[in-house]
């Protein structure tokens, strides 16, 4: 079973290697993650919920680690994150539904209900 704290940590050092030897990449998709997460006509946790949804539909671990890691942060209830995950089982079937399931180890992990 993936331990999502170790998945994200071990992802958060391999991407140093590409800040150092592709500065101006990593900080354009920095800048461009602060842009489209920041509270507007939606706020913020609706933001992580549709960001991790997409990452459930593209099968990325790591995308969901990160974006349940912001969701529990943002304190997002358990319902909540179970009806986003909805959709992206809707949207993407069953391997989205076999994505959801890590999901919500990811977020029993993060939460402390692990």
């Amino acid at each position: 079973m993936t331990s999502y704290h170790e998945l994200t940590q071990e992802v958060s050092k391999n991407l140093a290697a590409l800040r150092s030897d592709i500065p101006d990449v990593m900080k354009g998709f920095s800048d461009l993650a602060k842009a489209a997460s920041r509270d507007g006509a939606l706020d913020k946790k609706t933001k992580e919920l549709i960001a991790l949804s997409l990452g459930v539909a593209a099968h990325c671990d790591a995308c969901i680690g990160f974006h349940v890691k912001a969701l529990v942060e943002l304190k997002v209830t358990k319902s909540e994150l179970e009806e986003a995950l909805g959709m992206a089982v809707y949207m993407g079937g069953g391997p989205s539904l076999m994505y959801s399931a890590n999901a919500m180890a990811a977020f029993k992990e993060f939460s402390g209900m692990a």
